[in-house]
């Protein structure tokens, strides 16, 4: 927990009704122009008086199904041009590999991801340094900066610049274990991935799904050949999920569409190339009529709790240490053996 943890916003104190409400001028969405560069200015001045200059990815997201923001959706979530662009890695939304939990960035590119989150370009993460510094964007150009020192300069910075920063005990943003690492933790390391071979060889597992960032998902056929290429193209501190072999009963998969509800569809095509989506009841017919034309496939719930995998696991780093703070959904094996 930092010591120091200020809010910092454009709108004054005095503009708030009884109930704290903010009832004054000021927009909810960012300018793109001169107060939003007083929030970036702000951010590094507080980086700057802190010692910081890089900041590590933590908890990084974007929207899943549909963009939700006050501002037009962007292409790339506000991500391009800051990281290498993305490889072709199969079904799954294309992000930048360097977008990823634990990846450090340097100040400059951490606040250019503090402008993409002000104008709500879709992509999300908290940029901090352990025990020293804190960066959270909240909805409604709420700014929430954490510091282990008063950094009294960058506050007058802060002040000089127009904005108002206002001392808190936290941030409601801050990483909350009792809420977001709730789970069964089990490292994708070695004895993962030879309990996972094994489960491939006896058919009970055939699918990956690789969860690199929360909102974004990739999957994975498994076969005993390709296991190693594909434990090396994982991405860090990824969520894992096995999950059984495709069926390749393709009028009992179309049979078992729901009434109505959320499911994801995932498909083989004739090629051997994989595919997934997500819909509602509106969707089906278009899904099912890709499904029809697959080699095999499954539906799965998008429910939390509802058809739940074999297992899971999460990518550890390269020491062997897990040092994602996020958890997996519960799974059924997740307490049991995997074999």
């Amino acid at each position: 927990m930092l010591a120091y943890v200020y809010r910092v916003t454009k709108y004054d104190p005095a503009d708030r009704d009884e109930h704290g409400h903010y009832a004054g001028p000021e927009d909810t969405a960012s300018d793109h122009g001169e107060v939003e560069a007083a929030y970036l200015q702000a951010v590094a001045a507080f980086a700057t008086e802190s010692g910081v200059d890089h900041l590590a990815i933590r908890e990084p997201g974007v929207p899943c199904i549909t963009h939700f923001g006050a501002e037009p959706a962007v292409d790339g979530y506000g991500l391009n041009g800051l990281f290498t662009p993305a490889l072709d890695a199969g079904p799954g939304p294309s992000l930048p590999p360097g977008f990823h939990d634990g990846a450090q960035v340097p100040v400059h590119t951490g606040l250019e991801l503090v402008r993409g989150m002000l104008r709500d370009n879709g992509a999300w993460c908290r940029l901090e340094v352990e025990d020293l510094f804190a960066v959270h964007v909240g909805w409604d150009q709420y700014l929430y900066i954490g510091t282990s020192r008063p950094c009294e300069d960058a506050l007058a910075a802060t002040r000089a610049l127009g904005l108002f920063p206002e001392r808190l005990t936290s941030s409601p943003y801050d990483f909350d274990p009792e809420v977001e690492g709730a789970g069964f933790l089990r490292p994708g390391d070695d004895a993962f991935w030879d309990g996972l071979a094994a489960a491939v060889a006896s058919g009970r597992a055939g699918i990956l799904e690789e969860n690199f960032v929360e909102g974004a998902t990739r999957w994975h056929s498994l076969t005993l050949d390709i296991l190693g290429s594909v434990r090396a193209g994982i991405a860090p501190r990824a969520r894992l999920a096995v999950r059984p072999p495709l069926s390749s009963d393709i009028d009992a998969v179309l049979a078992s569409f729901p009434a109505d509800g959320l499911i994801e569809g995932v498909w083989q095509d004739k090629d051997g190339r994989l595919h997934t989506a997500i819909c509602d009841e509106e969707e089906f017919p278009e899904l099912a009529s890709r499904i029809s034309a697959a080699s095999a496939a499954v539906l799965i719930s998008a429910y939390e709790g509802e058809d739940l995998p074999l297992y899971t696991a999460v990518m550890p780093d390269n020491d062997g240490v897990v040092r994602a703070r996020w958890r997996p959904a519960p799974a059924a094996g997740d307490q049991g053996s995997r074999r």
